[in-house]
């Protein structure tokens, strides 16, 4: 059908398709992050050979990045600071580190690709992760730097969308509803990271080329929403930036 074609062609089957899968990420959580997972990996592929590439993964859990980069031919060192989510749906990932991103446990330039999905929001600096992210990668190299907006439906994880009428209040409502506090906890495990924080860093890093900004689940074209002040904020949901290091 032509408006089935059109649909695909510019880009809407994929945006569709990914926020339906948010529906499953409580019933079917490894199928959700591998689809996701999948998808990051077909956005990275786009701009690296990831054959025999070797990636850092920051915040990379119980692994299911890591294990697409693998499958598209990679070598993977996956870091995160929290030994239960390495552990999370009973996984075990090859060559997981317990350390920070904030203090990168790697030496400068020793990779190839550095990964990070949804982890900035976690971080109180957010520019200074984003440095110490991209000094692990070698000269040429490329990092992905990706995360949630605060303003965003789902900024507040799994306080959404309470968290629109603050953190705080949207913590005490959760714990209220559900006899416990939540897992991210605003001001101390999550923070109002927004799309301006991202964009104020890449005007720090004249020296990094962009190879991609753009809002990550929304086709390529929508980009020109990150030059709307606050629109950006409201729709970009996660905000996707890949740079390449200078040679």
């Amino acid at each position: 059908m032509p408006f089935v074609r059109l649909f695909r062609s510019i880009g809407l089957a994929r945006s569709v398709r990914l926020f339906r899968s948010f529906l499953t990420e409580q019933t079917d959580p490894d199928g959700f992050y591998s689809l996701i997972a999948d998808d990051a990996i077909a956005l990275v592929a786009e701009h690296v050979d990831l054959a025999g590439a070797t990636v850092a993964d920051f915040g990379g859990g119980p692994g299911f990045y890591s294990a697409a980069f693998r499958r598209a031919g990679a070598t993977t060192v996956l870091i995160d600071a929290d030994l239960d989510e390495i552990r999370l749906h009973g996984r075990r990932t090859p060559g997981s580190v317990v350390g920070l991103a904030e203090r990168a446990p790697l030496a400068d330039g020793s990779v190839d690709v550095a990964f990070s999905s949804n982890l900035l929001e976690h971080v109180r600096d957010l520019g200074a992760t984003c440095d110490e992210i991209v000094r692990v990668v070698r000269p040429g190299g490329v990092a992905v730097l990706s995360y949630t907006i605060w303003l965003g439906p789902w900024g507040g994880h799994e306080t959404s969308p309470w968290h629109l009428l603050g953190g705080t209040r949207a913590a005490r409502r959760y714990e209220r509803k559900h006899g416990k506090a939540p897992k991210n906890l605003f001001g101390t495990s999550m923070f109002a990271a927004s799309v301006t924080d991202g964009l104020r860093w890449l005007g720090t890093r004249a020296d990094l080329t962009v190879l991609d900004l753009r809002p990550r689940y929304l086709p390529s074209w929508s980009s020109f929403l990150l030059r709307v002040p606050f629109l950006r904020e409201l729709v970009t949901w996660n905000l996707w930036i890949v740079v390449r290091t200078p040679e």
